[in-house]
């Protein structure tokens, strides 16, 4: 019987060891595939964001834009911050962590996702920094601070699904060249706007739709003017937005307008009341909304 308890737990052990290569390797396949797509990118004349998305881990084309961006405004630092990333699976700096040698701190609420990016291959290898915390306005710029940042950084992107705009808004502790934000589509590029700020935001209890969230894109593109941002487009997948510290902008990347830079969404997440996927119109997304608070921003 121990014999054979001491077999299984080898075959376990086997398991588990040629599943991570397996993830390994496929990590690997991922970003050569990647760099393809950056070689390719970076003979592009124009400079047009769209036309230079791929993904290799984050959830749109934002690998693309940020090899762009990165690339035309060489960061003095090569850090970055990103929160909102549960398990670090798909994330904005994960290719930048991989495969373009920076460095970074992430956050998330959920103690069982931090532990995960804790267990990974690219937690000791890349010296990658993984805390657990709920981010809010208050505590967001001692929780940086806390973990040793301060300063100019490369680049931090926020998804929080909620308090976005309120974070941004309250961030002091560092100066990211680059700034990746999500919005959301549904209000529009006319309304400057923001769901109230709760400290204790979460989206599934918001509502149950699941779209009731964050902030418009103008909302965003107003606070990143006085933040000192210069809004140069958004992903075609319509979730990120992108801003440069107007203070790096090159002469060929261009600042654009709400209207000149908006994308509305294309995926659908919408939910009903039990918690299963309904498909609606973007006319009934925006009648839900309509019903629910929000604060005007400018």
């Amino acid at each position: 019987m121990i014999r054979k308890l001491r077999n299984l737990a080898r075959a376990v052990h086997d398991t588990r060891a040629a599943v991570e290569l397996l993830h390994l390797r496929i990590a690997k396949l991922q970003e050569a595939v990647a760099r393809v797509e950056a070689r390719q990118v970076a003979t592009q004349a124009d400079a047009d964001l769209h036309n230079s998305e791929f993904s290799c881990y984050s959830q749109g084309g934002a690998d693309g834009i940020l090899s762009v961006l990165t690339r035309d405004i060489p960061p003095r630092l090569r850090t970055f911050i990103e929160f909102g990333v549960e398990d670090y699976q798909e994330a904005n700096t994960r290719f930048l962590l991989r495969a373009a040698g920076w460095t970074g701190l992430v956050m998330d609420g959920s103690d069982e996702q931090i532990k995960r990016i804790r267990s990974e291959h690219d937690f000791w290898k890349f010296g990658l920094q993984a805390v657990q915390a709920f981010i809010t306005r208050e505590n967001i710029n001692s929780l940086i601070v806390s973990n040793g940042y301060q300063g100019e950084i490369g680049l931090i992107s926020i998804d929080i699904d909620g308090n976005d705009y309120w974070v941004w808004e309250s961030l002091a502790a560092v100066q990211p060249v680059i700034v990746v934000i999500e919005y959301n589509h549904r209000w529009g590029a006319e309304r400057s706007v923001a769901v109230p700020y709760d400290p204790a935001f979460r989206r599934a209890v918001a509502h149950h739709s699941m779209i009731y969230f964050g902030a418009s894109l103008r909302a965003l593109v107003n606070l990143g003017r006085r933040k000192g941002y210069s809004f140069v487009g958004c992903a075609a997948l319509g979730n990120d937005a992108f801003f440069v510290r107007s203070d790096r902008l090159p002469p060929h990347i261009r600042a654009l307008t709400v209207e000149e830079g908006f994308v509305a969404g294309t995926s659908r997440e919408t939910r009903d009341e039990r918690g299963e996927f309904v498909y609606l119109t973007a006319e009934q997304e925006q009648g839900i909304l309509k019903s629910l608070p929000v604060v005007q921003v400018e």
